[in-house]
C-alpha cells in the first residue's frame, strides 16, 4: 500500500479545508499530488487507491475511484475502459463529458474545468510551476499503446530515467498550436519516469482520476 508523504499531506489538506464545491455529484477531478516516486504509481491498484484517498479526503462518498491510465503488454488495459460510462462532473458541478464518446471527442476539459479534488486549478503553462503533464500512457482514444516503446513506465512501477509515459495537457496548451499540444490525454512522453524527469517537461506526477459508479 502507497503510503507517501505527498499525498498524505494533500490529503489531511483536502481533509482540513473545506472543499470549494464538494457537490454529492462530483465524479471527476486532477489529482492534486501524485505518488512522490515519479510514474511509480504502485501499477494500477496503487494509482487508483491515489483516487480513491484524496476523494475521500475532498469529502466524497460512496464512489469507487479509477485512474484514467492504460497498461501495456500482455493483458493490456485500456484507460477508457476503467472509468465507467458518465457523465462526469468536477468539483464545482461542470459537465466534463456525458459519456466515454463525449471524453474522447469533444469534451469540455481545459484548465478551467480540470480542476483537483478540492475544486482548486491545476498549475498549467504560464504558471510557476507548470505541472499541466498529466500520467495517462494512452492513445487519444483512450485504448492502450501496442508492446514495445515504453509509455508507461513499465505498467506505473518505474521511477528512474528508464523508461517515458505519454501524458496529456489538461490546460489544453503545449509549445505550439499542432494537435498533440493541445491534447488532454496524449500529448509527448515523458522524460524518463523519476519525479526529477516528469518535471523537466512540465509535470507532477498527476494523474485523472473518474468516479466509475
Amino acid at each position: 500500500m502507497i503510503r507517501l508523504a505527498s499525498l498524505a499531506a494533500a490529503a489531511l489538506l483536502a481533509a482540513a479545508s473545506p472543499s470549494l464545491a464538494q457537490t454529492a455529484d462530483m465524479s471527476f477531478f486532477v489529482s492534486s499530488a501524485g505518488s512522490g516516486k515519479g510514474a511509480d504509481l504502485g501499477g494500477l491498484e496503487g494509482a487508483d487507491r491515489i483516487c480513491q484517498t484524496l476523494a475521500e479526503a475532498a469529502g466524497s462518498k460512496g464512489r469507487t475511484w479509477r485512474a484514467y491510465l492504460s497498461t501495456q503488454g500482455a493483458g493490456a488495459v485500456n484507460a477508457r475502459d476503467r472509468i465507467g460510462k458518465g457523465p462526469w462532473r468536477n468539483a464545482k458541478g461542470a459537465v466534463i463529458a456525458k459519456d466515454v464518446a463525449e471524453l474522447h471527442d469533444g469534451n469540455n476539459l481545459t484548465k478551467d474545468t480540470a480542476l483537483d479534488e478540492r475544486g482548486e486549478p491545476v498549475k498549467g503553462r504560464g504558471d510557476q510551476p507548470n505541472e499541466h503533464d498529466i500520467l495517462t500512457g494512452t492513445q487519444a482514444d483512450g485504448t492502450a499503446f501496442a508492446a514495445g516503446e515504453d509509455r508507461t513506465c513499465g505498467n506505473w512501477t518505474k521511477s528512474g530515467a528508464d523508461g517515458s509515459a505519454m501524458v496529456g495537457h489538461h490546460d489544453r496548451r503545449g509549445l505550439d498550436e499542432q494537435p498533440p499540444a493541445k491534447s488532454w490525454n496524449t500529448s509527448h512522453p515523458s522524460r524518463g519516469c523519476s519525479q526529477e524527469g516528469l518535471r523537466g517537461t512540465g509535470g507532477a506526477g498527476k494523474i485523472y482520476c473518474f468516479a466509475a459508479n
